[in-house]
C-alpha cells in the first residue's frame, strides 16, 4: 500500500534533480584610456647614410596622445623603431636609436612627474599614467647604415608602438 506512493516519490525526486540549467552572464569593459595619433612622424635625410626625424635634419617627430579618465589604472608604454615596415631592399647592417619623452600635459600639478619616473628598456619606454587627462608622447628614431653607406632610393616607413597597459 506504501509501496505505489514511494515509488513515484523516488521516480519524481530522480528526475526532477537531473534537470540542469545553464545561464550566461556577458559584459563589455569599455577602456578607460584611448591612444590617438596627434602628429605622424617623417624622416629627413639629412645625408646619404642617415634618417631622422630630427627636425634641424628635416624630419618631423611623431606624437602620440594618450586621455585617460581613469587614474592608476594604466601604464603608458611607447616604443621606437627598429625597423623599417616597408622600405627598398637594405642589405647593409641598420643601427637604430630612438627616445620617447612627455611632450605636453593637460595637468602639469598631477603629470608633472611623468618624464622623470619613466622606465626605459631598450627601445621602449613605460609611464605610469596616475592622473586623469591628456598627455603627449613625442618619439624621436634615426637610422644609419652601416659602413657609411647611402641608403637606396624609394619610400621607407617605420612605426612607433604605443599601448595602454592596465595595471
Amino acid at each position: 500500500m506504501f509501496k505505489t506512493p514511494l515509488l513515484t516519490l523516488i521516480l519524481t525526486l530522480i528526475v526532477s534533480t537531473v534537470h540542469a540549467e545553464e545561464v550566461l552572464i556577458q559584459g563589455t569593459v569599455q577602456s578607460r584610456c584611448v591612444i590617438t595619433t596627434d602628429t605622424p612622424g617623417v624622416y629627413g635625410n639629412p645625408n646619404a647614410y642617415t634618417l631622422t626625424t630630427t627636425p634641424a635634419d628635416g624630419g618631423v617627430p611623431p606624437i602620440v596622445r594618450f586621455d585617460v579618465t581613469l587614474a592608476d589604472a594604466y601604464y603608458a608604454q611607447i616604443t621606437t623603431p627598429t625597423s623599417f615596415s616597408s622600405s627598398p631592399s637594405i642589405g647593409e647592417s641598420l643601427t637604430w636609436t630612438g627616445t620617447t619623452e612627455v611632450s605636453t600635459v593637460s595637468d602639469s600639478a598631477n603629470m608633472g612627474t611623468y618624464e622623470t619616473n619613466k622606465v626605459t628598456f631598450g627601445q621602449t619606454t613605460q609611464y605610469d599614467l596616475t592622473a586623469t587627462g591628456s598627455t603627449w608622447f613625442k618619439s624621436t628614431s634615426t637610422v644609419t647604415m652601416g659602413g657609411n653607406k647611402a641608403f637606396p632610393g624609394g619610400s621607407y616607413s617605420a612605426v612607433v608602438d604605443a599601448v595602454c597597459i592596465a595595471q
